[in-house]
């Protein structure tokens, strides 16, 4: 009894000690941010669709901020991570917005041609 009782104290600590010396998780913070910026650049603070995800990319990286700043580094790289995500995916609903904008012009741009040379006798 003594033995499992000392086994599992020792194991405490380790888990302890090992949590206390996860490294700080710099260069996925710089990440996040990046992407973040990059979703802010492109525009998708005004894509409905996207402005969603870029929020919920911000909260992420303060609240990583907080975990760095309190010592829990390893809640701080998982927030990192979700936030890149989410920055990221905002990057990729603004541009398929913007995608299917430039499409809608194409369409109609070509609409307005056809009929200006119907309106002039071409043939279709």
């Amino acid at each position: 009894m003594k033995l499992g009782t000392l086994l599992l104290g020792t194991t405490s600590l380790l888990m302890v000690g090992c949590g206390a010396s996860y490294a700080a998780p710099s260069q996925h913070l710089a990440d996040a941010q990046s992407a973040e910026r990059s979703a802010i650049e492109l525009g998708a603070a005004n894509q409905p669709q996207a402005q969603l995800h870029l929020q919920l990319a911000h909260e992420q990286i303060l609240a990583a901020n907080v975990a760095i700043r309190d010592g829990d580094n390893e809640r701080a790289d998982r927030l990192l991570a979700r936030a890149k995500s989410d920055a990221e995916l905002a990057i990729a609903l603004t541009r398929e917005q913007g995608a299917k904008v430039q499409a809608q012009g194409a369409t109609t741009q070509s609409n307005n041609q056809r009929i200006t040379n119907a309106n002039q006798g071409a043939q279709p």
